[in-house]
C-alpha cells in the first residue's frame, strides 16, 4: 500500500490526555493475550484502548478496564482499512503505546512501523526482525546457524522434496506452517501429525493450494509437561528481565497451546533463549518455547513469540509484570530490571482445560489429583476474574452461541441424509 496516503499530519495529532496523566495504551487485539495485558495494565492505572477484530471471539474490550472500544476492519484481511483506522486514532491517542498482540497485528504493525511511529510509541521490532520467528523456516535455519538445538526440519519446494524426505523421516512426524496463525486462521490448527507417506502429501498438498508455505519436523518424543516458555524482556541485545514457565496441560493435548502453566526456574533454558534472540536482533519482550527431548535431555527450540504471550497473567502474579515493565522502558524511559519470581504458581484456562480432562485421564494417563492439583494450588485465572467479570459473561456466550450453531448445523445435515436416502 501507499504508506504516505494514511499520513495524519503532525499538526493536528494531539492527545485528549493531560500533562500528568499516564499515557494511554492501545492493545491490538483483545482475546487472551490481549485481555492479560489489558488487566495488567489497567490495574496499574494506565487507560487503555482496546481495539478488536473478531466480535466473535474477542472479549477483553469488554473490560473494566478499557477506557474505550474501537472495532477495526481484519488487519491482514482488511490491511489498508486496518492502518487508516489506527490512524484515524491519531489525533486523540497520538503519543500513546501502540501494543499488538497477536500475529495478525504484529505483522501488519511491524511491516509499517516506520509510519505509525510518526503517531504512536510502537512496541514492537520492525518486519526485518519480526519475519525471522514469524516465518519458521528462518528461525529454524537461524537457530541451527548460531548452535541452539532445535527438532530436524526442512523445507519442501515440491511434492518431490515431500517424497524424498517421507521416506527416510521416523514416523509420525508434523507438518508444520511457516506462519502458524496463516495455516491456523485456514485449518483450525497450529500443525498436523502424519503417520505416514500418503498423509504428509495430502496436507502438504492441501496447504500448497492455500497458498500456505510448510515445514515437515521431527516429533519431539515427551509429553506435554516438557514445554517450557523462557520469557524475558529484551534491550541492545541483553536480557534485561528473566521468568521461565512449565506447561502442565496443553488444548487440545500434544499439539495444542497452553491451557495450564506454572511458574519454575528453569536455568537450562536460559542460555539457548538468549542466544536465539540476540541471533534475530530481537528487542522487546518475547515468550520463546522449548521442549526436553527425552532422547537426549536437550531443550529443543520450538517456537518465538515476539509479542506477549497466553499466559501473561501467570508472570504478572508471580511478580514479574511483563506489560507494565514494557510500557514504562518505551513511555516513560525506566529501564527494567530484574527481580526474583514466584516458583509453583499456576495459570489455568479453565474453558479450554476442562473439555480435555477425559482425554487426559483415559488417554494420556493423568490421575486425578494430577488434574485438580492447578486448581487446589495457588492460581490465576486467564479469564475469569470476580473483580472483572465481563469478559468471562462474553465468552461464555459467545460459546454458547457457538455451540447452538453447530448443533443447528449438525440438525440439519442429518435431515437432509435422511431426505436423501
Amino acid at each position: 500500500m501507499n504508506n504516505t496516503s494514511l499520513v495524519v499530519k503532525a499538526g493536528q495529532v494531539m492527545s485528549t490526555y493531560q500533562e500528568g496523566m499516564l499515557k494511554p495504551a492501545i492493545v491490538l487485539a483483545t482475546h487472551t493475550m490481549g485481555l492479560g495485558v489489558i488487566r495488567a495494565l489497567g490495574k496499574m492505572g494506565v487507560p487503555i484502548v482496546a481495539v478488536y477484530y473478531d466480535r466473535h471471539k474477542d472479549m477483553g474490550y469488554v473490560s473494566k478496564y478499557v477506557k474505550h472500544q474501537v472495532y477495526v476492519p481484519h488487519p491482514e484481511q482488511a490491511e489498508d482499512e486496518f492502518l487508516a483506522r489506527l490512524l484515524e486514532l491519531a489525533p486523540r491517542f497520538g503519543g500513546g503505546l501502540l501494543l499488538p498482540v497477536s500475529d495478525q497485528t504484529l505483522v501488519t504493525v511491524s511491516q509499517h512501523k516506520e509510519m505509525l511511529a510518526r503517531h504512536f510509541i510502537v512496541a514492537c521490532p520492525e518486519w526485518a526482525i519480526v519475519r525471522q520467528f514469524i516465518e519458521k523456516k528462518y528461525t529454524y535455519a537461524l537457530a541451527e546457524a548460531v548452535g541452539v538445538a532445535a527438532p530436524k526440519t526442512i523445507v519442501p519446494q515440491s511434492l518431490e522434496d515431500v517424497e524424498h524426505y517421507g521416506k527416510t523421516i521416523e514416523y509420525p512426524c508434523l507438518v508444520k506452517p511457516c506462519q502458524s496463525h496463516l495455516f491456523f486462521t485456514r485449518f483450525g490448527r497450529k500443525m498436523v501429525s502424519v503417520d505416514n507417506l500418503k498423509q504428509m502429501l495430502a496436507i502438504y498438498q492441501q496447504s500448497a493450494e492455500a497458498g500456505l508455505e510448510v515445514t515437515l519436523q521431527e516429533i519431539i518424543p515427551g509429553d506435554d509437561a516438557q514445554v517450557v516458555n523462557y520469557n524475558s524482556y529484551f534491550w541492545d541485545g541483553q536480557p534485561l528481565v528473566e521468568f521461565t514457565a512449565q506447561h502442565v496441560r496443553k488444548a487440545p493435548p500434544e499439539f495444542g497451546s497452553p491451557c495450564v502453566a506454572v511458574s519454575k526456574q528453569i536455568p537450562e533454558v536460559l542460555e539457548p533463549g538468549r542466544k536465539i534472540l540476540q541471533a534475530l536482533g530481537f528487542y522487546g519482550y518475547s515468550c520463546t518455547e522449548f521442549k526436553k527431548d527425552a532422547r537426549d535431555g536437550i531443550y529443543k527450540l520450538i517456537d518465538v513469540n515476539g509479542r506477549h504471550n497466553l499466559s501473561t497473567l501467570l508472570a504478572v502474579n508471580c511478580g514479574i509484570n511483563f506489560p507494565w515493565l514494557h510500557y514504562r522502558h518505551l513511555v516513560e524511559g525506566i529501564v527494567p530490571e530484574q527481580t526474583s519470581f514466584r516458583d509453583e504458581f499456576f495459570w489455568i484456562d479453565m474453558e479450554r482445560d476442562l473439555p480435555f480432562i477425559p482425554q487426559q485421564i483415559f488417554k494420556q494417563g493423568e490421575s486425578l489429583a494430577q488434574i485438580i492439583s492447578p486448581y487446589i494450588n495457588p492460581h490465576v485465572s486467564a479469564v475469569y476474574d470476580s473483580q472483572d467479570p465481563k469478559p468471562f459473561y462474553k465468552r461464555y456466550a459467545d460459546f454458547s452461541k457457538n455451540a447452538l450453531g453447530h448443533l443447528f448445523q449438525n440438525t440439519r445435515q442429518v435431515k437432509l441424509s435422511g431426505r436423501l436416502s
